[in-house]
């Protein structure tokens, strides 16, 4: 299958450090990964994680005692904070990018779905790279998004990807716990594959971002049942885009 189009979804802990800071140079080969596909005729959408902690960083300690208007006021600061980086990043590399958010509530069949649509037709007509977040400004209870694996999936049926691409801090989903000497990685997971007892021992521990490897193992076997390739794989590894979408056999591959 030609490959066309692919959604890249990196996490929060793939682009920041032990510090909760972003760390530039991941963004920076995360674009460069990009520009390559882009110079083989393939289009990438990315999920972006971040804007909470570039928020955090520009305003620091908030005072806002309720927890979802923090995040609110912490997202919309960091926003622009993200998106500057992008842009800076992909003009070095002579190329464009855009911002697209939307709340879970755009995906349904209507007016908005078909607004997103046409957005995103034009964006990747005009070779500018979209780069799709949850609005957090004003996504709240039932139109928030379970976390960004879930925006991911959703973006990859609207555009028709040929793969879904979901990078986080390990090499995929493991046997065993990922710190254990005696774990691997399991290569290779069909939709009706029990995996359950492995989803435990992946598990992230409480307070780690919104979307742990159970939330990516449901997100994966629901895009893989819809023709829809798709990687959790690390996304600090070397190439890690690149090997993906040249078929090599890296992180975990759902298929159905």
């Amino acid at each position: 299958m030609s490959i066309k189009r692919v959604v890249i979804k990196v996490g929060t802990n793939v682009m920041t450090n032990k510090d909760n800071r972003i760390v530039r140079p991941v963004l920076q080969h995360l674009v460069e990964q990009v520009a390559q596909l882009y110079e083989q005729d393939i289009m990438a959408v990315i999920i972006s994680s971040g804007s909470v902690i570039a928020g955090k960083e520009v305003l620091g300690e908030s005072h806002i005692e309720n927890p979802a208007m923090r995040r609110q006021v912490f997202s919309s600061i960091g926003q622009p904070r993200m998106m500057r980086l992008y842009y800076n990043i992909f003009h070095d590399y002579g190329m464009k990018c855009a911002q697209v958010l939307a709340t879970k509530r755009d995906f349904n069949p209507g007016i908005h779905r078909e607004n997103m649509i046409n957005c995103y037709e034009g964006l990747l007509s005009e070779g500018v790279i979209p780069i799709a977040n949850e609005d957090d400004a004003v996504s709240v209870s039932n139109s928030m998004f379970s976390d960004n694996d879930e925006l991911a999936s959703l973006v990859a049926e609207l555009i028709n990807a040929d793969k879904l691409i979901i990078l986080t801090d390990i090499d995929g989903l493991y046997t065993g716990h990922p710190d254990d000497d005696d774990s691997k990685v399991i290569k290779s997971v069909g939709v009706e594959q029990d995996v359950e007892q492995y989803i435990q021992e992946n598990t992230k521990a409480p307070g780690e971002g919104r979307g742990g490897m159970g939330s990516k193992i449901n997100i994966a076997k629901g895009a893989a049942a819809k023709d829809i390739p798709t990687y959790i794989a690390n996304g600090n590894r070397p190439n890690v885009i690149l090997d993906i979408v040249a078929g090599k056999d890296v992180g975990t591959k759902f298929t159905k």
